[in-house]
């Protein structure tokens, strides 16, 4: 896969690639098939082709070669045997044992791992200054503990998966160039992130909501239909990088701001956990998370998991999240309600099927918040208006025959102090508190 001016362009003869996992004693044999099923949809995402699945079972990793020398030779010979160009490895290897593995195949055959494959994508699916800036310092990061042989056989390929952004020019560099280098992206990263906290503090007069979840449950398309905007929407894994930003109307004249976000996945690269992590702050800083998963997926339960952990790293408060069960068209049963011991919306974002509900869902949800108030002052009472509608940090607001109603992020006490505390609701369109 290759990029011209933005645009993605699909090699016309796909690399061929042998997949390697490894069984350890205490796994199931079905759990690794089902991560190499991931790993042969990443290998797609990059632009290979697998040729060849081999599993290896073994009471613990071998320290030199990862799946031992005796399995290492019968890789190689099915790797000849397929003419592949890339055989790839479902763990994280270390430099020693690529290039243990590199001394066994046949020439001019990469060695690549799954942290590989995962940054080759990124580096081809990134397109703005941040995103590059990231990818840039994720892969100088991976590379910087693998100088020694690691890269050596990307002066004899001309181009494949793994070969992509810091690979094509920085093979003759050294490791203290290298860190020369991620010092400046770093200090780089910090200016951006900073341009970037000033531009989401310009939006915070509106309540904001993020979309997060595992790689490929629909979070784009669910997004644009959301804010029916014309976005990249990709049955593939790692569609988006960049977080995309829209208002979107949640009806009854509630405006909110709505975060697309990179998705979640198994075993992602410690090297881009650090440098993504900002792009997953758009969920911190969010008064709404919708955790979305792909209910037609075998293993949703565990991409819920694996979401929850991620999001718990982050700092995010089960409170402010709303699990969003989607893809529910290919479901042949009922619906689910539930994940875990969670309420659930089911919704289809390709047909639109439970989105009404999912709307005045997150419409209740930013407008009963911690720190929002509501207000219904009536219109006769001339005074009581103007200073409503003179007050800041309004999220919404609309006018009826008889009165208008507001919500804001606003204190009880500053309510009491302009004495517009009595004409407190409890929901939006409801009653009063108390009488003015």
């Amino acid at each position: 896969m290759s990029r011209s001016d933005g645009v993605e362009v699909r090699a016309s003869g796909a690399e061929p690639v042998v997949l390697v996992g490894l069984v350890v004693a205490g796994a199931g044999r079905s759990e690794v098939d089902e991560h190499l099923d991931e790993l042969e949809r990443l290998v797609d995402t990059a632009g290979g082709r697998v040729v060849e699945r081999l599993v290896q079972e073994r009471a613990a990793p071998d320290p030199a070669t990862l799946v031992g020398s005796g399995f290492v030779t019968r890789v190689a010979e099915r790797a000849a045997g397929h003419e592949a160009r890339s055989v790839i490895f479902d763990e994280d290897l270390t430099a020693s044992q690529i290039r243990n593995l590199e001394r066994e195949m046949p020439k001019d055959v990469k060695v690549l791992d799954r942290a590989a494959v995962i940054l080759d994508i990124f580096a081809a699916r990134a397109r703005s200054r941040e995103a590059k800036t990231q990818v840039e310092l994720a892969q100088l990061s991976y590379l910087l503990p693998r100088l020694t042989r690691r890269w050596g056989h990307l002066s004899r390929q001309a181009g494949g998966i793994g070969t992509r952004g810091v690979g094509e020019t920085q093979l003759e560099i050294d490791r203290r160039l290298v860190s020369r280098r991620i010092a400046q992206l770093k200090a780089k990263l910090a200016v951006i992130e900073r341009d970037r906290r000033l531009r989401r503090g310009r939006r915070n007069e509106l309540p904001s909501v993020a979309l997060v979840g595992y790689t490929n449950a629909g979070k784009s398309s669910l997004f644009r239909r959301l804010s029916r905007a014309d976005v990249l929407v990709e049955d593939r894994l790692f569609a988006t990088l960049d977080p995309r930003t829209r208002r979107v109307s949640l009806g009854e004249e509630v405006t909110a701001v709505l975060t697309d976000t990179v998705g979640f996945i198994r075993k992602l690269p410690h090297d881009l956990v650090a440098p993504f992590r900002s792009t997953l702050e758009e969920a911190v800083e969010s008064d709404l998370v919708l955790h979305v998963v792909d209910a037609a997926h075998p293993a949703w339960e565990e991409h819920l998991r694996i979401g929850d952990e991620v999001l718990e790293g982050l700092g995010v408060a089960v409170e402010s999240q709303l699990v969003v069960l989607n893809k529910c068209d290919l479901l042949a049963g009922p619906m689910p309600v539930v994940a875990g011991d969670r309420p659930a919306l089911a919704v289809s974002a390709v047909t639109g099927a439970g989105m009404p509900g999912l709307r005045s869902a997150i419409r209740d949800r930013l407008l009963t918040g911690p720190g929002v108030a509501i207000l219904r002052v009536p219109l006769d009472e001339a005074e009581m208006v103007r200073r409503a509608l003179g007050m800041p940090h309004q999220l919404a607001r609309r006018y009826g025959r008889e009165a208008v109603e507001l919500a804001m992020r606003v204190d009880a006490w500053r309510l009491d102090e302009v004495g517009l505390g009595g004409y407190r609701v409890t929901t939006w369109g409801g009653v009063a508190e108390g009488g003015a």
